[in-house]
């Protein structure tokens, strides 16, 4: 296993000795280890480095675990990074229960069990992880006019959604073939190929015979029969003739529900 495929490990204590037998066995237990002393000292690693999991003494001088992890922390105290919490207090769960950790593990503790307690919270967050990507819909836009595309990529992105953009028409075919959307928002007038040409280009193509399509355009041609233009493609199962970011939104909510 290369450096790059091991997980890596930031160990904060003040115990000199301590954390070169906690490295020592951890880096026998194929992982990456970079130690630090102090809160302070862990903060300067961080700029070069992000751990698949920081394993945190919380009695040290200085700033000390609280204040280090205060300093990781986003204003609602959640941490930027896994860490497990390493102490010489055997209640530490209830004493810092309102710390928002992946763990407490007391100190003085057997190595064997320091490994296993990191592999299941690794684990555990790469699980979470892939669930999380599973469940995530993705949505491409395809949108040529730059202020509109990143008004609907903040929209789409701040609603959930796993957002990619895309400028014209040939680049929609790629991009689509390649990432499987859940739905394709599309303009109908785009560059190089317009979006209906590309509906019927992606309902022959098995790969993507399945891919919903929303079409959009507030051109004024659109006005009146677009409906029954577009009704021959069954993957278009909508054409909306405005560019409204909430209705165009709306529309793809309705559409993933």
């Amino acid at each position: 296993m290369n450096a790059a495929e091991k997980e890596r490990i930031l160990l904060v204590d003040d115990e000199k000795h301590l954390l070169i037998s906690l490295r020592d066995y951890l880096l026998y237990e194929n992982f990456d280890v970079t130690i630090a002393q102090s809160g302070e000292e862990a903060l300067e690693k961080l700029k070069k480095l992000t751990p698949d999991l920081i394993v945190l003494d919380i009695s040290m001088p200085g700033l000390g675990g609280l204040g280090f992890l205060k300093r990781i922390s986003s204003e609602e105290g959640k941490p930027m990074y896994p860490v497990l919490v390493l102490t010489a207090r055997s209640m530490m769960a209830d004493f810092f229960g309102n710390l928002d950790v992946d763990g407490f593990l007391a100190k003085p503790c057997d190595e064997a069990t320091l490994a296993s307690k990191i592999r299941a919270i690794i684990s555990k967050r790469k699980a979470v992880s892939e669930k999380r990507q599973r469940t995530v819909k993705k949505v491409t836009i395809a949108e040529d006019d730059a202020v509109l595309s990143h008004k609907l990529t903040d929209a789409f992105e701040t609603a959930g959604y796993s957002v990619t953009v895309v400028t014209n028409g040939p680049e929609v075919l790629e991009k689509a073939a390649a990432e499987r959307p859940d739905v394709l928002l599309m303009k109908e007038i785009l560059p190089r190929l317009n979006g209906s040409a590309v509906a019927a280009l992606i309902e022959v193509m098995p790969s993507l015979n399945s891919t919903s399509i929303i079409l959009y355009d507030d051109s004024r041609q659109w006005r009146d029969g677009a409906d029954t233009k577009f009704s021959r493609l069954k993957c278009i199962k909508q054409f909306l003739p405005t560019s409204d970011v909430n209705r165009l939104l709306k529309a793809v909510q309705e559409l993933l529900t």
